[in-house]
Parts: C-alpha cells; structure tokens; sequence
C-alpha cells in the first residue's frame, strides 16, 4: 500500500513539475500561437512593402527615355532646338525615332511603338500626342511643350491625335479592372481552398475556370453597361479578364501545392507587390524606374493591362506577346499543380478508396 502510494506521489511529482524550454517550444511549435505570430510579422511586413512599392513606382513618376516619332528634316535647327529643350525640360531623353512620312509616324503610334509625333517643317513644330498609348506621358509632354516653345521661340502646335475615353479622362480605368480581376482571381483560389477542400484536381482546376468566365463578364458588365465608364470590345475585353482570374488563381494553386498553407506570401509578392505597381496601366512604362518596366511586362498584371488595352485603344494592332505570358503563366501554374497534386493540401479519396 505503501509502494502505491510512493509510486503515485512520483508520478504526481512528475507531472507537476514545471516544464523545460524545450517542451515548452515544443507545445508552442503545435499550437494555434506560432502560426498567429508568424502572420502579424508576415501582415506587418506585406503592409509596409505594399506602401513601399506602390510608392517607389508612383509617387514621383520620371522620364528615362520616351520612344518619339520625328517626321521632317532631322537637321533642321527648329526642330533641334525644340527637342533638346524639351530633354533639358524633362531631364529625359526622347528616343528619336524617324519616319519619312506622317503616315508611317502615325502607324507606330497605332502600334504603340512611339508615344508621340514630332512634325517639323517651315513654320514651326507640330507634336502629337497620344493619350490612349499612355496618358500619364501624354499629360507630362503637353505641360512641358509650350513652355519649350516660348523659351526656345519656337511656334509649337499641340494636339492629342489619340485621346482615352471620356468616362476615363486619367486612363486609370484599364488598370482597374485588371487590379480586380488579378486580385479576386488569386482570392478565389484561396476560397475554394478553404470551403471546397475536398475538390479533387481536375474539379478545382474547372472550378477555378467556372468563377473566372464569370467574374470576367460580371466585371467588363458593370464597367461597360452598367456604368459607362469604358465601351468596350465586350467579349475580348470580357475572356482578357477572365484569362487573368483563371491564371492569378493558378499561380496561388501552385504555390498552395508547392508551400502549403503559407502560398499566399509569394503570390502576394508576385501579383501585387510588384506586378501591379510595374504593369504600366497606372503610371506608363516610360515613367516607371527601368528594371520595373522591363519586368512588368512578363508578369501576369502586366500583361493584362497590355492586352486589354490595345483591345480597347488599337484593336487592328493587337499583339501576342501579352496572352504569351497568360498563357504560359497558366500552363506553368497547371503543371506544377497537377504534376505535384498529392501534395495539395485536399481534395478527397476516390470510390474505390472508400470501398477498401
């Protein structure tokens, strides 16, 4: 009796003693707490990037090189003159770029090559401007084109030969909805994550599309009919959003299957940290720091935004390279997916597995 009553005060002795460090990291690696304080590191952290990106990129947008059509005699001394007081003006070089003919200059403005048209000829300098190619570069050349034209003494004419619609006079609205389509597309994803985890690989990668087809229309709707902010070429601008929703969301579905329940970081990091800020839809390219600008354009936001507005603006110069990038997004993210599936965290056991 005695024996027992020893060998239970041991073993009360033990269990009441206080725990070691290394248990106590133990218990706190297996709870709720670590990964609630790793994400207020992680949120504080996304939110100051966010803030810092958004900022680098457009809080004060500079020219580095803006690519320009020069149309006249590349000599001539007014349009010399004209051209580097408007570099002095700008601290940027504009690209020329020369074409024999008014016509040709026009046809790289269609074709997004050229952001401007410089016409030089007896009586002074024409410049034409194209808002549609990038508003933000357009507004900045017209504020410093008369003001170099009254220093320098040479007559400057000014007119915006390809301006954006009138319910989107800052240009902004593209970028917009692409925003929305990039942003629901990957939260989508997440949802379906946690409130059809049981879909299998197949069904979610269908699902993923279903929402996708649907949130597009729903978006290039209430933009077009319902608030007439754009006329849109509706059913292109519709399945450009549409593409966009299907491959932010596969993107989040790789690295959900890559990292587990930590996937939202990357895809945050690369659709909204830098693709939005370096997709030239709210400050163009030419504004944008150099390595962004090059960057953008291989990123999902930012061939989205290119897509969708030469569909709106220049629908007969439409180019492949951004539904490229879609596309080989999507295709990269459907690989990885269905190549390493059994590591998705759901999805649910087939017929014959609840037999056995």
């Amino acid at each position: 009796m005695s024996d027992d009553h020893d060998a239970g005060s041991s073993g009360h002795g033990a269990h009441g003693r206080p725990r070691t460090a290394a248990e106590k990291w133990t218990a706190f690696k297996k709870s709720p707490f670590l990964p609630a304080t790793v994400l207020i590191f992680i949120l504080a952290t996304a939110a100051g990037l966010f803030a810092g990106s958004y900022t680098f990129s457009m809080a004060n947008p500079t020219p580095h090189h803006v690519p320009t059509a020069l149309v006249g005699p590349p000599d001539d001394a007014r349009g010399k003159k004209f051209v580097q007081g408007m570099e002095q003006a700008l601290n940027a070089s504009l690209e020329l770029r020369e074409y024999r003919t008014y016509a040709q200059a026009r046809e790289a403005v269609d074709e997004q090559k050229v952001f401007s048209v410089i016409s030089v000829d007896g009586s002074g300098v024409r410049m034409d401007l194209s808002s549609a190619t990038g508003a933000s570069v357009a507004q900045l050349l017209q504020q410093a084109a008369p003001q170099v034209g009254k220093k320098t003494g040479v007559p400057v004419a000014i007119k915006d030969i390809k301006p954006v619609q009138p319910g989107d006079p800052r240009g902004l609205a593209l970028f917009y909805i692409s925003l929305a389509a990039v942003i629901v597309g990957f939260v989508g994803a997440i949802q379906l994550s946690v409130h059809a985890r049981a879909l299998n690989p197949a069904e979610r990668i269908a699902y993923t599309l279903a929402y996708s087809l649907l949130g597009g229309f729903t978006i290039a709707a209430v933009v077009d009919w319902l608030l007439g902010a754009l006329t849109l070429p509706f059913v292109q601008s519709w399945l450009i959003l549409a593409f966009t929703m299907f491959t932010s969301g596969m993107v989040f579905t790789m690295f959900n299957t890559l990292i587990g329940r930590w996937a939202m970081v990357p895809t945050w990091g690369l659709m909204v940290l830098l693709g939005n800020p370096s997709s030239g839809g709210a400050v163009s390219w030419p504004l944008l720091p150099s390595v962004l600008g090059h960057i953008g354009q291989w990123l999902p936001p930012g061939a989205s935004v290119n897509a969708q507005h030469t569909a709106v603006y220049f629908p007969g110069h439409q180019h492949v390279f951004p539904y490229l990038v879609l596309a080989g997004w999507s295709l990269l993210s459907c690989t990885v997916f269905w190549t390493w599936r059994h590591r998705h965290p759901g999805g649910r056991a087939t017929g014959r597995g609840h037999a056995a």
